[in-house]
């Protein structure tokens, strides 16, 4: 076998271990809707956290051993799709929505169709846009929010059916949320393979510590604050573009 054919042969194989950890992260999202059909909706909302974890990693894992590859992207996005899209959208569903017939299926199909449409923007704005921002609310952190809106009303004992309009609100507007030009900080900017001061390893600590005292309300909060701060952000940054204009004309009006 000569050296060409041998490389044909190894380009049609894929990385394992990436791809495992993005196989592991679909299966989260299978699993979440399996066991809210089955009226286990404790676990179907802890299992899309866990795929956002298994998320996270897989791509951490293919930039750290250089297997990164077109297959891979196209992968993790159609995972992505059924954890954070379809299957956070199946829960509510069922958990709240189906009270409300129409309405209720209705709302879930724009959570849905914005979770891919979301997804279909960033794939095709991945090489030009700014990597400090997201545009729009990104898809795993809007299934943390319904996800753990479900998750937070299973553990207080609260029926779907009595919160099914505060549903309605909270999934339409995370589906809104993915495809609006809102600006939300990535964090890629920080530095993991970097040195940090002693006392943030001590903040780490105080907050894994505090989020196990109560992690559904923690959870929902901390990712409902995130979803809430994409408008701040923009306006913030909106007034910051105003005022540089203003500046600016000032000092031209100054020079003449």
């Amino acid at each position: 076998m000569s050296h060409q054919d041998r490389s044909v042969k190894r380009n049609r194989g894929i990385y394992l271990l990436p791809n495992l950890f993005t196989t592991a992260a679909l299966f989260s999202g299978f699993y979440a809707v399996l066991a809210a059909m089955n009226g286990k909706f404790e676990q179907a909302s802890v299992a899309i956290f866990v795929g956002m974890v298994l998320d996270g990693l897989d791509g951490r894992v293919a930039r750290l051993t250089n297997t990164q590859t077109p297959f891979g992207a196209e992968y993790d996005s159609l995972s992505d799709m059924v954890a954070f899209g379809l299957a956070p959208s199946l829960v509510v569903y069922v958990w709240s929505l189906s009270e409300l017939g129409k309405l209720g299926w209705l709302a879930a199909f724009i959570y849905t169709v914005g979770a891919a449409l979301r997804l279909a923007r960033f794939n095709t704005q991945v090489a030009t846009s700014d990597k400090r921002y997201f545009q729009g609310l990104p898809s795993p952190a809007a299934a943390a929010v319904v996800a753990g809106g479900v998750w937070m009303g299973v553990d207080y004992g609260i029926p779907g059916e009595e919160v099914s309009y505060l549903a309605v609100l909270l999934t339409g507007g995370t589906g809104l949320l993915m495809v609006s030009n809102l600006r939300y900080h990535s964090f890629k900017e920080v530095d993991l393979r970097g040195k940090v001061p002693f006392v943030s390893i001590v903040v780490i600590a105080v907050g894994f510590s505090v989020l196990q005292v109560h992690p559904p309300l923690l959870l929902f909060l901390m990712f409902l604050m995130y979803a809430c701060s994409g408008p701040v952000l923009t306006l913030i940054h909106l007034r910051q573009r105003r005022a540089n204009r203003r500046s600016l004309s000032t000092s031209k009006e100054d020079e003449r």
